[in-house]
This record gives structure tokens, sequence and C-alpha cells, in this order.
């Protein structure tokens, strides 16, 4: 679900003040609105947090709103330096049998795992940071006060910091389900233009905090660059697999079923890291930080 620009350095900084100005390199789950993007990550995160009990202000700060990246969309911003990042976006864990391939399971597997180890990484880093937002007398910090966030990778606000973290951990969570097959319908006929589907409609218990076995036939697409054709060759492309519009070649019902369990998923890791900070830092003081984190006015915890 990325956004990979075309704008050159000279222009970067106006990308940054209008990020619906960028150009895509290639299709992907939307941080803006346009170019056949519809903000799907902001989208999918207002969806799953939606039952959490968020001030608008917070949950525009962590799930975009239009004309802003949001923590959620940090990582299409072309100034971080991230779009190109397997781990960021599961892409890169490509392979098919049977047959020679360019690359083996082994490295695919290791690739997607890494998307894995990112996502919770990310969550323990939100975890930790959440330190500054309620002391151990359970008095307010005065640095998790919210006075607008910038999600330039540069540590500031505590709850700043927070949702950056958990923006990261949600991005490429939901590039998963767009990235990969989890949610494809079978092909009768699989091919490296056409690959197989693992027809699921939940999250995957691989992805979750208690792991799994990794699923059997699992794959993404192959991103290194643009155009794809020129450095995917011979293999299964980003561009083939990808649900990242109402426009992918996986199909419009594939794209809705991404979106929603996208959704289900980023739910279900908000309320594990709700669950983190309790047993952290104990009820009074775990709730508290959450209570933080939803108000638009912390004070009022």
């Amino acid at each position: 679900m990325r956004k990979r620009s075309m704008v050159v350095a000279a222009v970067a900084a106006s990308i940054l003040l209008m990020p619906q100005a960028l150009t895509p390199r290639a299709q992907a789950f939307g941080t803006i609105r346009g170019f056949g993007q519809n903000a799907e990550h902001e989208r999918i995160t207002r969806g799953g947090l939606a039952s959490f009990g968020f001030g608008s202000d917070s949950l525009a700060q962590l799930a975009g709103k239009n004309g802003t990246w949001g923590a959620v969309g940090a990582p299409d911003d072309p100034a971080r330096g991230l779009m190109s990042s397997k781990a960021a976006h599961c892409d890169g864990g490509d392979v098919f049998t049977p047959g020679a391939y360019p690359q083996s399971a082994a490295k695919a597997q290791a690739i997607l795992t890494s998307c894995r180890t990112y996502i919770y990484s990310n969550i323990d880093a939100a975890v930790t940071d959440a330190a500054r937002l309620v002391k151990p007398n359970l008095q307010l910090d005065s640095t998790s006060i919210f006075g607008g966030c910038t999600f330039n990778g540069v540590k500031g606000r505590a709850k700043c910091n927070v949702f950056e973290d958990m923006g990261m951990a949600f991005h490429a969570a939901q590039d998963f389900y767009s990235h990969s097959n989890w949610i494809d319908t079978p092909r009768a006929t699989p091919s490296v233009d056409d690959p197989q589907g693992l027809n699921h409609a939940a999250p995957a218990p691989w992805l979750s905090p208690a792991g799994a076995v990794f699923p059997a036939g699992l794959i993404s697409g192959c991103y290194e660059g643009f155009p794809e054709s020129g450095h995917c060759d011979g293999r299964i492309r980003h561009a083939v697999l990808n649900k990242d519009t109402t426009g992918t070649a996986r199909g419009l019902p594939a794209y809705h079923r991404a979106m929603d369990v996208a959704a289900q998923d980023t739910r279900a890791k908000w309320a594990y890291f709700e669950s983190r900070l309790v047993a952290v830092y104990g009820p009074a003081r775990g709730n508290k930080m959450i209570c933080v984190l939803k108000r638009d006015n912390p004070g009022s915890c």
C-alpha cells in the first residue's frame, strides 16, 4: 500500500506540504487521494479503530486526513526513505514452483518474516515510548501534551512518538494483505503472471502476536524499482499480485476483501498494544496512557 514517487529532489519540499501532488511509481494502497488512490491507509485505519473511542484530532494524527500523511502514511512520505523498504511494505517475498525461479523459497520466507519482525519491533517501540505519557505517580507528563506531529522519524512529543511507531506497524500489516496472496481466491492454473491465492477472509494467525507456522504458499510481489518489468524480470511482480486500488489486476472483490481484512488486523493490533501497556505499566498507569493517546485533550484524563 505504497506510493512510490517519481518526483525529483528539487520538488520534494512541495510534496511534503501537499502529499496529494505525489506522482505514483506503482499502484499501492493509497495515502493520497488521486492517481487511482483513495486514501486506503487512512480509511483502513479509521475503520479498524472506529470502536476505540478516539477523539477526532487524535485519530486524524494517527490515520491522516486529506492533505496530510498521518502516522500510518509516513512510510509513503518520500522524505522518510522507506518507499523501497521490503520490511516496511511486506514486498519481495516472491517464489514460484514448480521449476527454477530467481529467488529461493527460503529467501522469500526470510523477507516476509522481516516484515513481521518490523511490525512488532514498532509496536514494542510504541510501548517503550509510552513511558513518557504518564509518570509512575500517575501525573501527566508535560511532554505528552498534544500539539501536532511531524512523523519525520525524529523523536519529539511522547504521543507523537507512539503514534508514529504504531503507524509504521499498521502500514506494514495493512500492506501485507494487499501485497501478499493471503486473501486471494484460488487459481485453476497459477502462473508467475497470475499466482495462486490462499483464499482467507480473516487476518493471518502468523501475523498475530502469538505467531504460527509460516503459511504454506504465502508470497508477496517483487518490487525492486520502477518500472517493475525492468527490475523483476521472470518474477512475480507487485503489479500482478497487489490489491491496491479498485482497478487491481486481482479484481474488485479482492480489493474490498483486502481492505476489510486489513481493518480487522488493525483493530487486533491496537487491542494488543493496549494490552501491552497495561501488562508493562500496570492497570492504573497503563489505562491512563491509553486515555491520553485517545483524547484530544490529554489533560482531561
